[in-house]
């Protein structure tokens, strides 16, 4: 109660108050729009149990896209942070252009991956896994360098081989980071999956927000954005519990 109970009275309240405002015309007159652009909690609620059927068909899309481009991401990420730490040579070579990288909005590469893979999911899965990418690889190998010295020594002293020394330290060492990495990137992989269904707008929740914008449909936009909170949060938590139950010593 006392972590879930503070953060619930202020949603409570913030709701409260913004259906009070929406209501009375206050944020639309402020704004300067018209009243149906700046729709209440209870305009959105009621918006998500009509188009129930509509929000879910196209929700599925959007969660499918999050799951597989950061399943990929989650695979080459952990993968490559390993080729890095075990390879001095290669982390000095490739570490540089890893980090060099997020200066390229993922974004603007978009369109180029459309003309690539066409419009189906595979564009979009290369932009989710992309934006995945880089805090799955960062954090894990970071947790990969952060091994205590002395442990790496304690294993060779008793003429542990490599792979010993990687699962029953490195990795344990690790696992933390790592799950640090991909709760940062799952919350990311959403916003990708939203920004990949904007430039190749088909399905998903992505593509309802971009055509209920041009319907003026703006109680539906807000449940597309309410789901996509709700799917990234809980997402989110899912990765939580995963940690709790597998990180048992931390």
């Amino acid at each position: 109660m006392r972590r879930w109970l503070p953060p619930v009275l202020v949603l409570v309240g913030l709701t409260g108050v913004w259906q009070i405002a929406a209501s009375t015309g206050a944020i639309a007159n402020a704004l300067h729009l018209e009243p149906f652009l700046v729709p209440s909690p209870s305009e959105i609620a009621e918006s998500l149990w009509q188009n129930r059927s509509l929000l879910a068909e196209n929700a599925w899309v959007t969660l499918k896209e999050v799951l597989l481009g950061f399943g990929c991401a989650l695979v080459a990420g952990l993968a490559f942070a390993v080729f890095l730490h075990l390879f001095e040579t290669m982390r000095r070579a490739f570490y540089p252009l890893v980090v060099a990288s997020q200066t390229i909005p993922v974004i603007v590469l978009a369109p180029i991956l459309v003309v690539w893979f066409g419009y189906g999911i595979g564009p979009k899965l290369v932009v989710v896994a992309l934006l995945c990418f880089f805090p799955i690889t960062v954090n894990a190998l970071d947790g990969l360098r952060s091994v205590d010295p002395d442990a790496i020594k304690m294993m060779r002293t008793l003429d542990a081989s490599r792979w010993q020394t990687f699962r029953r330290v490195e990795a344990p060492t690790a696992l933390p980071f790592a799950f640090s990495g991909a709760k940062i990137a799952i919350a990311v992989a959403v916003i990708g999956a939203v920004f990949a269904e904007l430039v190749t707008p088909e399905s998903g929740l992505g593509y309802l927000i971009f055509h209920d914008g041009y319907q003026y449909e703006a109680a539906r936009q807000f449940a597309s954005v309410f789901i996509l909170s709700v799917m990234a949060i809980s997402l989110f938590g899912l990765l939580a519990l995963a940690e709790r139950r597998l990180v048992t010593w931390r």
